[in-house]
């Protein structure tokens, strides 16, 4: 069988990466059913033996993408500039956005600049129209996807951590971006949900470690320990209910933050965007919550639809937008019965089921991708250059070791 020679370009990415984000650019290497050369941005202009790549399928990373949260100018010289030989390359090129709701007119010309044919979208169809209001949908197929999946060794090395764990030390954790409010009433909840569960849960007995500061982010292996040691782990879909096409209200926002720290949400509102407030309906299940799944925390989340994949009251407990329901959580939580009954129930569903794993993931993008598309002839030249590319790769993260701080990636996929 002939496979598909697919090129991977992701952006810049602090050391150590999340995990979550790693899994999603090299999930393709992992996938028997591809040839996958992988190269970031960082590494400069695309090196010349890879534009002697046969190349059947150029893919367009998340945090290539994300790149357009600084700005077009940033990517006219941080994204265009390098990739000036892919712009005009004739192949399918495929992008799979996240943030969906941010700078939408830079990520719109980049689609149109760079010929995407298919966009991988984790936002709702119904706002397809809305955030990609200056693409021709006759020209570029949209497809659904999941913000995340789960990687068999990442699965692995969860398990070798949880079978460690004989008695979580903490009750309930928490670890999340402090979503601004101008993210929308549904994004502020994930700032709202740290805050009531630091207020009432000590109260009801229960020891907690929440925190939304970026100073006490969880990285590499350290993020799968913490979940480990936590029987609970409350959340919230991510996403967005205001779009902002031009990158104006996070820079309104972010001001108006820094001279109003206690502002109220209402009073952010309507500084910062008056009446706008559920203009999107951008809202997606979290990598999160599949990697809780799978190191058999028991989540508590806020209602909603977790893209059909989680179940209430099946795969989690259920809270209420209005925290009306909090005492009876609290109650079904001290039930530890339920709760392991629970965590099993949603490891076998979600994770040994495999229905959400990056092989599915790789997959679906290949073959929607290429379907129809006679791929080109593979020659010798092209098993060198791979394993060219391999050893590349690898000498760029050792560099990168010695480069970077711990830091969060430029690319800020927190949604």
């Amino acid at each position: 069988m002939t496979k598909p020679n697919v090129l991977i370009v992701y952006g810049h990415l602090g050391y150590p990466a999340r995990v979550s984000i790693l899994d999603m650019i090299y999930a393709f290497r992992y996938n028997k059913n591809c040839n996958a050369f992988i190269y970031s941005i960082e590494q400069g202009p695309l090196p010349e033996y890879l534009k002697k790549v046969d190349l059947d399928l150029v893919i367009f990373s998340t945090t290539l993408v994300g790149e357009r949260w600084s700005g077009q100018e940033w990517m006219n010289k941080k994204v265009y500039e390098p990739l000036s030989y892919l712009k005009n390359l004739n192949v399918i090129k495929v992008t799979n956005p996240q943030d969906e709701w941010i700078h939408t007119k830079v990520l719109n010309k980049f689609i149109n600049d760079f010929n995407i044919t298919h966009v991988f979208s984790v936002a709702p169809e119904s706002e397809w129209k809305k955030i990609y209001n200056e693409v021709n949908f006759a020209k570029v197929r949209f497809h659904s996807v999941l913000t995340g999946y789960l990687e068999d060794k990442t699965i692995e090395k969860i398990d070798a951590i949880t079978q460690s764990v004989f008695n979580p030390a903490i009750d309930i954790g928490y670890r999340a971006y402090k979503a601004p409010p101008w993210l929308g009433s549904h994004g502020f909840l994930k700032t709202k949900i740290a805050d009531i569960f630091i207020e009432e849960a000590p109260k009801a007995g229960f020891r907690i470690d929440i925190s939304t500061e970026e100073k006490n982010t969880f990285l590499g292996d350290d993020w799968f320990k913490f979940m480990a040691n936590c029987k609970y782990f409350i959340g919230v879909e991510g996403g967005s209910t205001v779009i902002d096409p031009d990158g104006d209200i996070f820079v309104k926002g972010t001001e108006y933050e820094k001279e109003n720290p206690n502002a109220s949400f209402a009073e952010f509102e309507k500084n910062c965007f008056p009446n706008m407030d559920g203009n999107l309906n951008l809202v997606a299940i979290s990598p999160r919550h599949l990697e809780a799944c799978a190191a058999k925390t028991c989540q508590v989340l806020i209602e909603g639809e977790y893209n059909g994949v989680l179940e209430p009251n099946v795969h989690y407990i259920e809270l209420k937008k209005d925290f009306s329901n909090l005492q009876e959580v609290f109650s079904k939580m001290k039930n530890d019965t339920l709760r392991k009954n629970m965590v099993e129930r949603a490891y076998k569903d979600i994770v040994r089921s495999k229905k959400y794993s990056y092989l599915t993931y790789t997959d679906l993008i290949i073959e929607n991708s290429l379907h129809n598309i006679k791929l080109k002839p593979k020659t010798l030249k092209n098993k060198l250059h791979l394993l060219r590319n391999k050893i590349s790769d690898k000498r760029f993260w050792e560099r990168k070791k010695n480069w970077d701080k711990p830091a969060l990636s430029h690319a800020k996929t927190k949604a």
